[in-house]
């Protein structure tokens, strides 16, 4: 048995279009320290290919964390093949909030130097020391209280379609410039009371040991990310403090909330919240783009990469950096505002 796949992409994409069954999509994580990352890399691919479990899976000798989507006839026989391995029993999954299915199209497992990676030696600060989980509830709660302050710790592009009421949402690209950021915008706060999330709590756990090292004195995270806190408010019938879409790494790039659209197309303004990559190869920078200017654009996110695109030229690898992922050429919500208020004055 091939541990890896063998079939192209177009062929696996037309493959799930004509799936006439169910799927669920799901995430989970673990910190855990694991002996042999390929040994398991390799046994968790032949317990869950067989199965048709599609997903982007990253084991690393410190964990694994998990995105991926399960045939619901497989349901049973998946959560077996978790029974055997001791980093599973008891992990929360977290259920994507809105599901159609095809969210993945193939099983990708990789081993990778860390879950997350933030830049720093292994021995830099303490990763168990972590924060006060809250649960759902609990964070919806405490948002908007005095002395409180709500962070995001995902990067700009995930937070300019959809965060909490009142949260601090870095222009970062990683998650690494994301800690130096945060660290500095606070260092005057380390008595408040400190709320971080991201999409299912994997960076927050880092993150919140990451700031008690740096000396913040009341550090939470909301257990399980915005995943779980979208379910648990719903079921409480509470309104979501979350506005937007949350951002999702798969097939789907996003899924809503609360039903806002709280971004705007970056060539032309209007509302949207849809994300896509340039359709110039040479580019594939991830932005937002309406139906509208994809038309006119024929997919692509300036004049330039239209052209390429249309007259068949690529840029290459080393320009395609400096040309397709140029900071000029993104605009955040925070920068969007900005420029709208330069212009009304």
């Amino acid at each position: 048995m091939h541990l890896y796949n063998r079939i192209n992409k177009e062929e696996l994409k037309q493959r799930l279009a004509e799936e006439n069954f169910q799927r669920l999509t799901i995430s989970l994580y673990r910190y855990f320290i694991l002996d042999d990352p390929q040994a398991f890399r390799d046994e968790l691919f032949r317990d869950w290919f067989p199965l048709g479990c599609f997903g982007r899976i990253y084991v690393a000798r410190e964990g694994i964390n998990a995105q991926m989507s399960v045939p619901e006839h497989n349901w049973e026989a998946f959560l077996e093949t978790l029974q055997k391995h001791e980093i599973f029993r008891e992990i929360p999954i977290k259920y994507a909030i809105e599901d159609d299915g095809k969210s993945f199209y193939k099983l990708t497992i990789k081993v990778r130097p860390k879950l997350v990676a933030d830049g720093l030696d292994d021995d830099a600060y303490d990763v168990t020391n972590v924060g006060t989980h809250l649960s759902g509830v609990d964070f919806h709660n405490h948002i908007g209280q005095e002395n409180t302050v709500v962070v995001d710790m995902r990067n700009y592009y995930e937070s300019e379609i959809g965060h909490f009421e009142g949260a601090i949402c870095p222009e970062a690209d990683t998650f690494r410039e994301e800690l130096e950021i945060v660290t500095d915008l606070l260092e005057d706060q380390k008595d408040k009371k400190i709320l971080l999330y991201c999409t299912g709590g994997i960076r927050c756990e880092k993150a919140s040991a990451y700031l008690k090292h740096q000396g913040f004195n009341d550090v939470n995270q909301l257990h399980g990310g915005i995943l779980e806190y979208a379910r648990q408010v719903k079921a409480a019938g509470l309104e979501s403090k979350f506005l937007g879409k949350n951002f999702v790494f798969d097939e789907r790039l996003g899924e809503s909330v609360n039903g806002q659209i709280i971004s705007r197309c970056h060539q032309c303004g209007v509302a949207c919240d849809t994300h896509t990559n340039c359709a110039n190869d040479g580019c594939h920078i991830l932005f937002i783009q309406c139906p509208e200017c994809a038309g006119k654009y024929h997919g692509c996110c300036t004049p330039e990469c239209a052209h390429e695109k249309e007259n068949g030229t690529g840029r290459s690898a080393k320009d395609r950096i400096v040309f397709g992922n140029s900071r000029k050429y993104r605009k955040s919500l925070s920068l969007i505002k900005a420029e709208r208020e330069k212009a009304e004055v």
